[in-house]
């Protein structure tokens, strides 16, 4: 698993490091320091510094409307006045479920302004779904897209400021194709208002918000199939927010192609929070499209761009693809997957860019580790990041293991969530305890090497990653039971040459049920986001049991993944 050598990238580290942590290896960037000093203020301070600096610099483009910085603050300190009114004070939970928009940073950051919680939701969520991240999150309020506005009221969302997030967009300006399915004015229950009546209101005063405080709780799913919301104080992704900016070089005048969703933890730091705090640009695409991603790159002159190895595949794949529109582009970093070897040694190829792979979840809001630039390996997690102690230890008994030895990844550092919301025997299970500090448990197997670098094998938690979204079996499996005709289901991890994996689900029919794959596909994605939807569907007299009377997924899936590579072609 180690680097391509067709890659033709240095193989030793010019000037030796001595490691600042046990498991920092040999090699560490030279000029880079080890430790960053994070500020003690808030998520919303880093915007009013930009704004006070940079007010008629263009904070966000999208699809035609500019958005400068002092706009950028000014509104969302109007909504904070909005949401006031309302009742949001420090420590409430605001929903704020669209998407990639200008409003959606509004949103985030008139939270902040109040101290409040932002809960980033995804925008495929049906309602059943999204009922449930209120009740579990306990949210009153939220910031929600026109086209899904329906789908909140049906989940009983109290108030609901409704976001046009095509508001003020230009076809001709763009260049681009507009999304139109997200243009649309639904008819408002009394008590709700549009995110433009929303601010009109007089700005709020700003509530004393420390490094301590908690600042956002993006869900992720678990082995029991529910979501458990991830606690990140202001200093957890101040930690990625700041760490960011340091590891890419980044300068105020950086253009950053918001590609990846602003609810997902990777989009959030590198596509939304740490461009806006460094005083760069987000060129946003309210959802992926290859050819309008191309084009912005070229025309917008985008020079940072963090993706999802489907996309650069995606993009790559595209009759109009050009390696001249990359032209800009100094940085092309991501993670969720491995980008495959051949795909990445074309795009060098092609472009003279170096695909940077880095790792991290939701619980450590983003990056944990990442290639360092010029010295990158393929199919390769990276180093751990600033602060970050990662170690790899035995499944039995918990020690540290030497490079080379598969075990469980660890990490201690500032950007690890708090626990998990209002679960405490999953929080105790998560953490270890190493030589007096707090590691996070990955549950992911890997090894590092000699020189520092870590690597993925497989997973201890069941799990499906389908473009670097999380889609957990026993989540799917619970939805899938309630189909009138399935008696029980399975859903395994699958490859797939476009997302990576995939998921297939095993299904067992009630006696005299029917239904087809198509029928069932039809129906789960009434009852579930479409990233969780199964694409695979095989049909099965029964399930295999492990002595306890569990399904045996495993070797199912074992299974299924050695009938595929033993496929021609």
């Amino acid at each position: 698993m180690s680097h391509d050598p067709e890659l033709h990238l240095p193989t030793e580290h010019p000037r030796p490091v001595a490691p600042a942590t046990p498991t920092a290896g040999r090699y560490w960037p030279p000029g880079k320091p080890r430790q960053l000093t994070l500020p003690r203020t808030g998520l919303m301070h880093n915007l009013r510094v930009s704004a006070e600096r940079y007010p008629d610099k263009t904070a966000m483009w999208f699809y035609g409307r500019e958005l400068g910085y002092r706009e950028l603050r000014e509104s969302a300190e109007r909504l904070a006045g909005h949401l006031a009114a309302q009742g949001v004070g420090k420590g409430d939970r605001v929903a704020v479920w669209m998407q990639n928009s200008p409003a959606w940073a509004i949103a985030a950051h008139a939270a902040w302004h109040l101290g409040a919680v932002v809960v980033p939701l995804a925008p495929m969520l049906q309602a059943r779904e999204f009922g449930f991240f209120l009740q579990d999150a306990g949210i009153r309020v939220g910031v929600v897209g026109a086209e899904l506005y329906e789908k909140a009221k049906q989940a009983d969302l109290a108030h609901a400021v409704v976001a046009n997030v095509m508001a003020g967009t230009d076809a001709e300006r763009a260049g681009v194709p507009l999304p139109g399915e997200l243009d649309v004015t639904p008819d408002l229950q009394p008590g709700d208002v549009t995110l433009e009546t929303a601010l009109e209101a007089a700005s709020a005063p700003a509530a004393e918000v420390g490094p301590d405080d908690l600042a956002v709780l993006p869900y992720t799913s678990g082995t029991t199939g529910l979501p458990k919301g991830c606690m990140h104080t202001h200093r957890s992704v101040q930690a990625n927010v700041f760490g960011a900016g340091a590891w890419v070089d980044g300068t105020v005048e950086d253009v950053f192609l918001a590609s990846l969703p602003f609810f997902h933890v990777t989009g959030f730091v590198n596509s939304l929070l740490a461009p806006l705090n460094g005083g760069g640009t987000v060129v946003a695409l309210a959802r992926w499209d290859r050819d309008a991603a191309r084009q912005l790159i070229r025309d917008r002159r985008v020079t940072l761009w963090t993706n999802t190895a489907t996309m650069v595949i995606d993009l790559m794949a595209s009759p109009k693809f050009n390696p001249a529109d990359l032209a800009s582009l100094r940085n092309v970093t991501g993670g969720g997957a491995s980008l495959p070897a051949a795909i990445g040694q074309r795009l060098l190829d092609l472009t003279g860019i170096t695909f940077t792979e880095g790792y991290g979840l939701t619980e450590t809001m983003a990056q944990s580790h990442s290639n360092p630039k010029g010295r990158q390996k393929l199919q390769c997690l990276g180093v751990a990041l600033f602060g970050v102690d990662a170690r790899v230890l035995d499944l039995d008994t918990g020690r540290e293991l030497p490079p080379g030895e598969i075990g469980e990844i660890v990490m201690h550092g500032e950007q690890v969530m708090q626990g998990y919301w209002n679960r405490e025997d999953a929080t105790a299970e998560a953490f270890t305890e190493l030589d007096g500090k707090r590691f996070f448990r990955s549950g992911d197997l890997g090894y590092m090497d000699e020189e520092g670098y870590f690597f993925f094998t497989d997973r201890l938690k069941r799990m499906v990653n389908v473009s670097g979204m999380k889609v957990w079996p026993a989540e799917v499996e619970n939805l899938l039971h309630g189909h009138p005709a399935i008696q029980e289901a399975c859903v395994i991890s699958v490859p797939d040459d476009r997302t990576g994996e995939r998921a297939r689900a095993l299904i067992v029919l009630k006696p005299g049920g029917q239904a087809t794959a198509e029928e069932i596909e039809a129906w789960a994605r009434s009852q579930m986001a479409s990233y969780k939807v199964p694409r695979d569907y095989a049909f099965v007299d029964s399930l295999p049991r492990g002595p306890t009377g569990k399904v045996a997924w495993r070797p199912l899936q074992e299974q299924a993944r050695a009938e595929m590579a033993a496929r021609p072609g």
